[in-house]
């Protein structure tokens, strides 16, 4: 899609730029300069993020959502009844019940659907797996799998859960959360995740500074990773009987993708 489509897409659908950024995960101040014009040229996965939202059927985002508890799905923004935008913070989300999994992302709350059998025997196999690889090349890392909160952004609008992280140095080992952005990040996609996961984000790690991250995809047995001290942020592909090198591990360490049951 081109840049002036897209201007089109947005002014038929009646989205303003703060919406368009809220859907797509790119940042509001990209979104302005594209659409304005200052940006002639911008990135491939950044038209890809925009164009793949202005493809979509409208939201009606003065309804509220099925749940009636303040969620929204994977591709609508929270907005009131009389269209102003209600922003969350830490707070509604440590007051919703322990038994509903879901993601605080820029003040809007994302529900997370129950993961599958097939999810868990692969975030399970990860795990075993990067542990072993830390602890074989005496990495001062730690490896963790969901549910663990990471106050991404270190504000009051952002906790997500990824499906596993790898934290290298110190921080709080008795804290309820985790504060800042881990060295490596694995989300695997489901189809209610899969959206979210590959654009909005891979914006918030990105732009927090997370060094690397995975995105698994076991419908198409594809893994994706972004190393993100690359230029052109473009994502390596391995298939799911790959060898796959761990960027953060600076060459000693991998991940024999064989061994994950997927």
């Amino acid at each position: 899609m081109t840049i002036e489509e897209m201007k089109q897409k947005k002014t038929e659908k009646g989205y303003t730029n703060e919406m368009l950024s809220k859907l797509s995960g790119v940042p509001l101040g990209t979104v302005q300069k594209i659409m304005s014009g200052e940006t002639t040229a911008p990135r491939k996965f950044t038209i890809d993020a925009l164009s793949k939202v202005l493809d979509e059927e409208s939201v009606d985002y003065t309804k509220s959502t099925p749940s009636g508890k303040g969620g929204v799905s994977e591709t609508a923004v929270a907005y009131s009844a009389d269209g102003e935008k209600k922003k969350y913070t830490i707070d509604d989300y440590y007051a919703i019940p322990d038994d509903r999994r879901v993601e605080l992302i820029d003040g809007v709350i994302y529900d997370m659907g129950a993961p599958s059998l097939t999810h868990q025997r692969i975030l399970g196999d990860l795990h075993i797996l990067f542990r072993e690889c830390a602890a074989k090349h005496n990495m001062p890392c730690e490896v963790y799998l969901s549910p663990c909160d990471v106050r991404l952004d270190k504000d009051n609008y952002t906790m997500v859960q990824p499906d596993l992280l790898v934290i290298c140095g110190e921080y709080d080992e008795n804290g309820i959360r985790y504060e800042g952005a881990p060295e490596l990040v694995i989300e695997i996609l489901s189809p209610s995740s899969r959206s979210k996961d590959m654009l909005l984000k891979l914006y918030k790690y990105h732009n927090a500074g997370v060094k690397e991250y995975w995105i698994v995809d076991p419908k198409h047995r594809i893994v994706y990773v972004h190393q993100f001290s690359d230029e052109d942020y473009a994502p390596k592909q391995y298939a799911f009987d790959a060898e796959i090198p761990v960027g953060i591990s600076g060459g000693k360490c991998s991940i024999d993708f064989s061994k994950v049951r997927a």
